[in-house]
């Protein structure tokens, strides 16, 4: 993994301009995140749709294919094929990527293009929740920021450099609501993450700037690098294995309930998908199994319980259960119970064994997102944490469908042998064996898909 740096801070404050410097000086990849949300409120724009109304954007966002590239060493933003660098820097623009920044789907499209980019390279990545969401992890973490009124007057300058008519106080009146709408945004709001360094760039020439922060950068990373040396030879474990005892079976009541809805359930998705089922006698009667698969819809928890004698508990990404109190309740009536994505969750963790120890089979999609394309990714270690703590069977699932899911779509749900705790033969929970485990899981899970 690369040296990754975080460069967060309200509108206008330099972000950008700073971070290229210092990408250029120090040898390193320039990502510009704010051009990934103003690809996106391009399109929306220029298709007629209003920015801040998910109903209106989440529509559209496949049919957006954003790139950035690297020309003699200036970055390009490539929407759908068209450069379209120079035409998402205006404050209509502005506005709207502030707009389709607060939609939790549109910054789930753009988090995982993110995340690649930052895991193969040495980075700089500026934004407004790097440090705090994007990278929480990152070696060094900037919160840059200035005066609203200087950053007004720089922001306008470089718009009348380009030839636009907006006025100073136009200019000041988008950056004083823009910093509104990011502070107090429901999603990844715009803050200082606990363990950044300020600077303050209100009375600093760009030069100046860039040194401050240069130093800053490279202070962090050899006091990191003196301080890791030995840890990089070491196989530190982070949890403890602890075998779930098989064979607890859940409460009467719940299993007659889940007996009469399933069939139901089953009879519907029977209806609407073309839905058929293979190799189900690899799945256990019994609970306290791990349902590892690939990711294709939201409806996945449910292919996967279907065919599947006891009820399924799954992780769904805690912004879910920020909706409205009907649907919190529903997901977690089904089962679901919140992960916090990016970062080392180990409450998702104990939550996770505790279902497997109530019985309860569990279900893990280790790509972390849903695949557009139906091809299986890498996949993360989560998967391999928790069945070698619990030492359960771990069974792969594979579900198939060609381009978007939609009514009597052709559905393919592939269960493969199980997985055991013996074949596992995982003896501690060391990066090592967890990297060895997920690997043998995931090549199980693409065997299945097609």
């Amino acid at each position: 993994m690369g040296i990754n740096i975080a460069l967060d801070g309200p509108s206008g404050a330099g972000k950008s301009t700073i971070a290229k410097r210092l990408a250029e000086r120090m040898g390193y990849v320039y990502v510009d995140t704010g051009a990934l949300y103003r690809s996106v409120a391009y399109n929306v724009i220029s298709k007629g749709a209003d920015p801040a109304d998910s109903t209106q954007v989440c529509p559209l966002l496949s049919g957006i294919d954003v790139k950035l590239a690297y020309e003699n060493g200036s970055q390009k933003v490539i929407l759908n094929g068209e450069d379209v660098s120079d035409k998402i820097r205006t404050p209509e623009i502005s506005m709207g990527a502030s707009g389709v920044s607060a939609i939790p789907v549109v910054r789930e499209f753009l988090f995982e293009l993110q995340k690649s980019i930052a895991r193969e390279n040495n980075i700089i990545m500026d934004g407004r929740d790097i440090g705090t969401v994007v990278l929480p992890d990152a070696d060094v973490k900037i919160f840059l920021t200035a005066a609203a009124e200087e950053r007004a007057r720089r922001r306008y300058k470089e718009l009348q450099e380009k030839g636009d008519t907006s006025t100073y106080e136009q200019v000041l009146e988008d950056i004083r609501q823009r910093d509104y709408n990011d502070i107090h945004r429901d999603i990844a709001p715009l803050k200082k993450a606990e363990d950044a360094v300020e600077v303050d760039s209100t009375d600093l020439s760009l030069d100046e700037a860039v040194e401050v922060i240069y130093k800053i950068a490279e202070d962090k990373i050899a006091s990191k690098k003196n301080g890791s040396v030995q840890k990089k030879h070491e196989s530190k474990e982070i949890a403890q294995i602890r075998p779930v005892k098989r064979g607890k079976k859940l409460s009467p009541v719940r299993m007659f309930l889940y007996s009469i809805l399933r069939p139901v359930v089953r009879l519907i998705y029977k209806c609407w998908f073309n839905l058929s089922f293979e190799g189900t006698e690899n799945i256990p009667k019994d609970g306290s199994n791990i349902f590892a698969s690939n990711h294709r819809s939201y409806s996945d928890p449910v292919f996967i319980a279907l065919p599947t004698r006891v009820p399924l508990s799954y992780m769904a990404k805690e912004e879910l259960f920020k909706q409205n109190i009907f649907f919190t309740w529903l997901i977690r009536f089904f089962g679901a119970f919140p992960v916090t994505r990016g970062k080392g969750d180990t409450a998702a963790i104990d939550m996770s064994v505790e279902k497997l120890e109530m019985g309860r089979n569990l279900v893990i999609f280790p790509e972390g997102t849903r695949s557009k394309d139906g091809k299986v990714g890498k996949g993360k270690t989560g998967v391999a944490l928790i069945a070698a703590i619990a030492q359960v069977p771990v069974i792969p699932v594979g579900i198939n469908f060609e381009g978007k899911l939609k009514f009597r779509r052709k559905v393919v749900v592939r269960f493969g042998r199980p997985i055991r705790p013996e074949e596992l033969a995982v003896t501690s929970v060391s990066p090592k064996e967890l990297k060895m485990l997920k690997t043998k899981i995931m090549d199980a899970i693409t065997e299945l898909v097609y």
